[in-house]
């Protein structure tokens, strides 16, 4: 029997979901088929609308290999196994003469912990365990999810945390759930022939098509041990987040509250001189933390050099005696000493980390009023990284709405860390970049209006000429208005100040959970929905209810921001411009993610209205400019406000 063709598989697959075949997820299709074939490497920018997640499905199903797909958000890796994948797999199924099939994958910290959940966790203060359901008062919030979590535990498959709903606090989730450095392993455990965390595994390494996230791919990458099966073919969706989420979890960090736990924990397992050297150490490093003051340290201090070589020294004696002893008079030992073990490593693996000084890490103080400083470790690029794990082994496809910057791929490939686009040579990974466009009519659909005519915003202080431009703008839209802000501090300013000059009920990030503030947002098209970063990337309203979407200022990373400006500084160091390497390309990602919320349907219309006038008169305007979508472009106030209006009026025309 002949082979099924791409263009057939694809035709029965969209047909499945019930969508439209686009030219953009052909032409997206055959790239990724051809990426595999080749065992070479794609960078594709897919529009919204493009149908995306099919252009990259159909050819790795057809591949007939095991398949790794990671994704940024959990929104995308629900639709991925729970309606697209089932589709497609049933549409494939009678082309292919066989059934993919598929699985999800997370780090182990993301499923219920049987013997958490049986046993208890171990508890700081004291020695054995603390049963978390009689510590928490029945009738409190804690008390309550964990009952609920006791209860789904009988009746989950999967005991994956996101299934759960309602959900819980991080803090009700800490008390069932283990890290990989606490698990006591499948065969120490005495649930382990149970274990959801395990059963995950065993399914993903059946299935052809495994769906993770950003941070379990970082931990397969960074940390050696394969959490993932092996695979032929890695696709990365949402690939703009890559290199945050990978930068994330390369990110290590000291606070004083964390040693004094690992010291509590330890104190019980090892001897008296080996516990106390900790508790010395702690109290140096504690001492030293409450004067930190935030920023950069080029240079480590001599007196924190002093406390970390002795925090490492100290953590190192502890580990070593917890291996050697046991102490039977510890309730469920294992567990108690597994927990110490992992505190008392990641204090080691910091402090020794920090005290070696590479120059490929930034280390920094944060202060944050409640939590007091910590202390933090990151690399300067993760872009090394990313070529020698990433690329090496297997066929790497990347794809998001937004990964052309300034008009090319070369400012992404680069953090991911490629060549620029053509160059060849040993060891250098070869990659194209396509551009499938978009089914929208950007031009005929969307305005970018750039307010030249506003003074150029400072770095503090109420912006009074924003603020009246604002009122106007979302006046003449009606209401409508999606408000993105550079920072919580001005998008609460501007919730205050135009609740008393505006009829329009202003919702603001934080007064309720991101999904009731979409959802009433989308409800209701006189609303106006303020925000910041998340809101840039995660708000998906279509119609009416979102026609005018504006960002108070051009969101280059905040002047102090410790990593950012140590890698402007070494791009400048080695000869290239640091401010359109980090700054600008930050901006631009960001810029494009927040004006890709405008359409999100072939009949949306409507205006991204930026409140900066650098991004009309500055040098770098164009480079980002270049980056959005080809809206059509104008600085006419008065335009803009009879657009909005007429706008507004057609949507009140057909009932919204």
């Amino acid at each position: 029997m002949t082979k099924p063709s791409l263009p057939d598989l694809l035709h029965a697959a969209v047909s499945a979901v019930g969508g439209t075949e686009r030219p953009g997820q052909a032409a997206m299709a055959e790239a990724v088929a051809e990426a595999i074939d080749e065992q070479s490497h794609r960078l594709i920018q897919a529009g919204t609308g493009t149908g995306k997640s099919l252009g990259y499905l159909v050819p790795a199903l057809a591949h007939g290999e095991r398949v790794v797909v990671a994704t940024a958000t959990l929104a995308l890796q629900r639709q991925l196994v729970e309606r697209d994948l089932p589709r497609t797999v049933d549409a494939l199924h009678p082309l292919l003469r066989r059934r993919p099939q598929f699985a999800m994958l997370k780090g182990r910290s993301n499923y219920l912990c049987l013997h958490r959940l049986h046993e208890g966790a171990p508890q700081d203060e004291e020695e054995g365990l603390f049963d978390q359901f009689e510590a928490a008062a029945p009738t409190s919030k804690l008390g309550k999810d964990l009952l609920r979590m006791r209860d789904w535990a009988d009746e989950t498959e999967t005991g994956d945390r996101d299934d759960l709903t309602p959900g819980v606090s991080d803090k009700a989730w800490a008390q069932v759930s283990v890290s990989s450095r606490e698990c006591l392993g499948a065969t120490k455990c005495a649930y382990g022939a149970e274990c959801f965390a395990e059963a995950a595994r065993e399914r993903a390494k059946l299935a052809d098509v495994v769906v993770t996230n950003h941070a379990l791919l970082a931990i397969d990458a960074i940390e050696g041990a394969p959490v993932l099966p092996q695979h032929e073919v890695l696709i990365v969706d949402e690939a703009h987040e890559l290199v945050s989420r990978v930068t994330g979890v390369a990110t290590g960090e000291l606070t004083p509250g964390q040693v004094n736990r690992a010291v509590k924990r330890a104190a019980k397992l090892v001897n008296e001189k080996t516990a106390d050297s900790l508790q010395t150490a702690s109290e140096s490093f504690e001492r030293i933390m409450e004067l930190a003051l935030p920023g950069r340290l080029e240079e480590i201090p001599e007196d924190l050099g002093y406390a970390l070589l002795s925090l490492r020294d100290a953590a190192r004696n502890v580990i070593s005696a917890l291996g050697a002893t046991r102490d039977k008079s510890v309730q469920d030992e294992d567990a108690v000493r597994k927990q110490a073990l992992a505190s008392v490593e990641n204090i080691h693996d910091v402090a020794e980390r920090i005290t070696n000084g590479s120059e490929w890490d930034v280390v920094w103080y944060e202060r944050h009023d409640r939590f007091g400083a910590t202390l933090r470790v990151a690399p300067m690029s993760v872009s090394g990284l990313l070529r020698e794990k990433l690329f090496a082994e297997r066929s790497v496809v990347l794809t998001s709405a937004t990964l052309k910057l300034g008009g090319d791929f070369n400012g992404v490939g680069a953090s991911l860390g490629l060549s620029p686009e053509g160059v060849t040579g040993e060891e250098v990974p070869v990659w194209k970049g396509l551009d499938v466009g978009s089914p929208f009519d950007y031009p005929k659909q969307g305005i970018l209006y750039v307010a030249k005519h506003l003074a150029t915003p400072g770095r503090e202080g109420t912006r009074g000429d924003m603020m009246d431009e604002l009122a106007e703008l979302i006046g003449a839209a009606g209401g409508r208005t999606l408000g993105l802000f550079s920072s919580m501090r001005a998008a609460q300013a501007a919730a205050e100040e135009l609740r008393t000059r505006l009829d329009n009920p202003i919702l603001l990030q934080g007064e309720e959970t991101l999904g009731e503030l979409i959802k009433s947002f989308a409800g209701d098209p006189r609303t106006c929905l303020f925000g910041t970063l998340s809101l840039w990337q995660g708000v998906d309203v279509p119609g009416p209810s979102c026609q005018l979407v504006v960002m108070d200022r051009i969101p280059f990373p905040r002047p102090d921001d410790p990593l950012m400006s140590a890698r402007q500084k070494a791009v400048e160091e080695g000869g290239g411009n640091g401010f359109m390497a980090v700054a600008a390309t930050h901006a631009a990602l960001l810029m494009a993610q927040g004006a890709g919320r405008l359409v999100r349907a072939t009949g949306d219309r409507g205006v991204v209205a930026v409140l900066d006038p650098r991004l009309a008169t500055a040098r770098y305007g164009s480079f980002l400019r270049a980056s959005l979508p080809d809206f059509w472009y104008t600085t006419d106030r008065n335009q803009v406000r009879k657009s909005l209006a007429a706008i507004d009026a057609a949507a009140v025309a057909d009932g919204g």
